[in-house]
Parts: C-alpha cells; structure tokens; sequence
C-alpha cells in the first residue's frame, strides 16, 4: 500500500467510519433489504463517511498541527492536504449517485446526512448548534435505509428520533477527551459552552433518552433485554463516572466518562439493528 494511500485511510477516520457503514449494513438486513439493496446501502454510507472524515481532517489540518496530533496524516505531513480535500469531493459526489440506486427519497435523506455532517465540519463545529448536525445525520440514517426499500415504506419516528439522540449524545461523548486540545485553538461548541460535567450529563441523558424510545418504541410490551438495557443506561456513565474521580486529575474523568457512554452508544447500535424491522 502506497504512503498516499495509507495516508487517505487514516484521514478518514477508519473507525467510526467502518463502525457506522457496519451499523447501516446490519439494519439494512434487519428491515428486509435484499442483497443488493445492502449492498447499495453500504456503499452510499461508506461514500458518505469516507466524504466527511477526509474533509474534517482536510479543514482541520491547521489546527490539528498547532496542538501536535501526530495521529492526523495531513497534519503530520503523511499526505498532502489538497490530496484529502480532493478524495472528499470525490467521495461527496458518489454519495447521492451511489444512493439513486434504491430510489431518489432514499437519496434525498442519504444527502440531507452528508450535507449536514459536512456543515459540522465546517462552520458549525464552534457555534452553540454544534450538536444539531449529529441529531440530523444520525436521524436520517435510518430514513435511508427503510426508504431504500422497494415501495419506499415510511421509517418509524420512534426510530428516527432514537438515531437522532444516540448521534447527539454521541457528539457530547466524542468531543469530552478532546475538549483542552479544542479550547486551545478557539472551538466554542455546545459541549465546549457546556464544559466536561455539563458534557458527561448530556451525553449519559441523551443516550439514556435513546434507549428509553429504542425500548418502549416498537409494538408490543418491551422486553426483559431492553428493560436491562435501560438499567445499564443508567447505571454504566454512574459507574464510569465514580471510576474516574479515583484517577488522577490530568483528564481521566473526562476519559472514564467517555467509554462509558461508549459502552451505551454500543448497547443502542445493539438495539437500533434488533427493532428495526419495518411492519
């Protein structure tokens, strides 16, 4: 593998990149997608994600060297930033045309999405509505996927507005390890207004807020799995929480705090993928 290419793998932030396309591809299957619907599912998300990794590091390239995160490639000088910039248009562009494959409302709400992650990338990343890109990008995950069913079936709102508050929650929980290094070169988002504590209570109640609607939202009395699955809602960021005050003092709360609300973020994907079955 080339260091240009390499280099465009890290920048794309592989990880949740690879985690969000694997979600899709599981609720895709899990509402009755045939294989090749999956297929055009997980190539619009893959696109999708791909788009929005190279152009937060592409944006971020100045920023990220001013704090020293060798782990950026651009900043790092591992591949040239006009080189992401350039993968992410392309990226951006096959989105809406890779998602025209299942039907054009499937498109509409693929690249309503991409174009409200994009805008987090740039400009509201620092302003008070940070967290709404996430609520609007996670929410139409799942809009996507049912209306790329043949016929275009209408999504669950309960589904959609538990995407939404696992995104927004997943917003205040990425930035908490973040926050010094933010602060440093001027982000001002919500979480950053809102400070670590005000952060960690966001993210625990809009995760908690998710699994509450993932749980009671389907047809039918809810189930001993989903009603632990609250319980450890709760119980998980308290747990993270008091774990990291008997740390040191250089960060590790925030730290704590963020796997655990991470260990909820799974249990949602979890439930997001069991119910959500169309009827």
């Amino acid at each position: 593998m080339s260091k240009t290419v390499l280099g465009l793998v890290r920048a794309s932030h592989p990880e949740p990149a690879l985690a969000v396309t694997v979600v899709a591809g599981l609720l895709a299957v899990g509402v009755g997608h045939r294989p090749s619907g999956t297929v055009a599912v997980v190539l619009t998300v893959l696109a999708s994600q791909l788009a929005v990794g190279w152009a937060n590091d592409a944006l971020d390239a100045g920023r990220d060297a001013t704090v020293g995160r060798t782990d950026k490639p651009v900043a790092a000088g591992a591949v040239p930033r006009v080189t992401v910039a350039v993968a992410a248009v392309v990226a951006a562009t096959a989105t809406p045309l890779l998602a025209l494959a299942t039907n054009p409302v499937a498109a509409l709400c693929a690249t309503v999405g991409l174009v409200s992650a994009l805008l987090y990338d740039w400009p509201l990343k620092s302003t008070p509505v940070s967290v709404l890109p996430y609520a609007v990008s996670f929410g139409s995950l799942p809009a996507f996927v049912v209306f790329a069913l043949p016929g275009t079936p209408s999504p669950p709102a309960w589904l959609v507005a538990a995407a939404a508050c696992l995104g927004a929650g997943a917003h205040f929980a990425n930035v908490l390890p973040d926050l010094a290094d933010d602060a440093r070169t001027g982000v001002r988002g919500l979480p950053h207004r809102l400070g670590s504590a005000g952060s960690r209570l966001a993210a625990a109640g809009l995760l908690l807020a998710a699994t509450v609607v993932l749980v009671l939202g389907p047809p039918g009395p809810p189930s001993w799995v989903g009603l632990s699955a609250v319980v450890a809602a709760v119980v998980v960021p308290a747990v993270g929480w008091y774990a990291g005050r008997a740390t040191t003092r250089d960060g590790g709360r925030p730290v704590a705090a963020f796997r655990a609300v991470m260990v909820v973020a799974l249990i949602d994907v979890l439930l997001l993928v069991a119910n959500g079955r169309v009827s």
